[in-house]
């Protein structure tokens, strides 16, 4: 499944998008907080600001995929989703079927975690980030191709696409750069490279962005590992107070759950990774220099820049 976020004219579309299913929301809870299960229809009803059916702005725009962490719906990308769309971005958010908790369709399935979710396959999580890049370039195929299957179609500039990911969504970033040279520029938020580059490299602009906690030079070998593989423009960001979600809206779903969470606040962690993400994409779709990209900067004192 794939949701499409773009630029829309205010005060068209229908009602406001739903965040997910109550059925989405009662598994995800029952993989992540099944002590709050009996919260799923708050988690359902989070209001968002998408609407859906809404009249596009006439041009053509970058996009950008995303890809959520493993076991995480897409739904917990929304923020950022949003936020890119209103700075000019398409974005295509996508789901992966059966790694997902729960995935809805349009004829009233809900597909729940196959096995794979708890005993990965033969090859472990680098066979999942294999499938992946199959979905992405898929999706590439369907939004990009003769016969697009998006009604907005004509919003996509096919030589502006970008990448980025949450955890093993970051991971599956590079390597579907490596498979596929449609995707201009991707960001690893968080995620250990599972599948390692090959040793020939990536020649094209790619971002670490992680927790200073877990993601600092010699705290995940294989960011040291692929560092040096990255033969592109790249940055390698960290942010100190950050855990392994903040680059997602699980912070805001645990702030509405009454959850405590992580060191920085809910709005702060989503302040800070859209500011990072779009300076990115900003910069390397839309040739726009970024500041936030090229030294630190008083409004981010939490992040910081690594140059091993």
């Amino acid at each position: 499944m794939v949701t499409m976020y773009y630029p829309a004219k205010p005060g068209t579309g229908g009602s406001a998008a739903s965040y997910m299913t109550v059925r989405e929301a009662r598994l995800l809870l029952q993989r992540k907080a099944p002590q709050a299960v009996g919260a799923a229809g708050t988690i359902a009803r989070l209001g968002i600001h998408a609407r859906s059916d809404a009249e596009p702005v006439s041009g053509r725009y970058p996009m950008v995929l995303l890809s959520p962490g493993f076991t995480l719906p897409r739904t917990t990308l929304t923020g950022l989703s949003e936020d890119l769309a209103s700075r000019g971005y398409v974005v295509a958010l996508m789901d992966h079927t059966y790694e997902s908790a729960g995935t809805a369709f349009p004829d009233g399935r809900t597909l729940g975690c196959a096995a794979i979710c708890d005993r990965p396959p033969s090859g472990g999580l680098a066979t999942v980030i294999r499938n992946r890049v199959t979905d992405v370039r898929f999706v590439l195929d369907r939004l990009t191709g003769p016969r697009p299957a998006w009604r907005h179609a004509r919003m996509i500039d096919p030589a502006r696409i970008g990448m980025a990911g949450h955890s093993l969504g970051g991971a599956a970033a590079a390597a579907a750069m490596t498979a596929d040279d449609r995707i201009r520029a991707g960001a690893n938020m968080d995620g250990t490279f599972r599948a390692p580059l090959p040793t020939s490299g990536l020649d094209r602009p790619f971002l670490l962005l992680g927790s200073q906690s877990d993601h600092a030079p010699g705290k995940d070998h294989t960011w040291d590992r692929d560092w040096a593989r990255l033969h592109g423009w790249k940055r390698w960001l960290t942010v100190t107070g950050a855990d392994h979600n903040t680059f997602t809206d699980l912070p805001v779903l645990e702030q509405l759950l009454r959850r405590p969470g992580n060191a920085l606040r809910a709005q702060r962690a989503q302040q800070i990774t859209r500011i990072v993400i779009a300076a990115f994409f900003d910069q390397h779709l839309k040739h726009e220099s970024q500041t936030p990209l090229d030294q630190r900067t008083p409004a981010l004192p939490e992040v910081t820049f690594h140059r091993p």
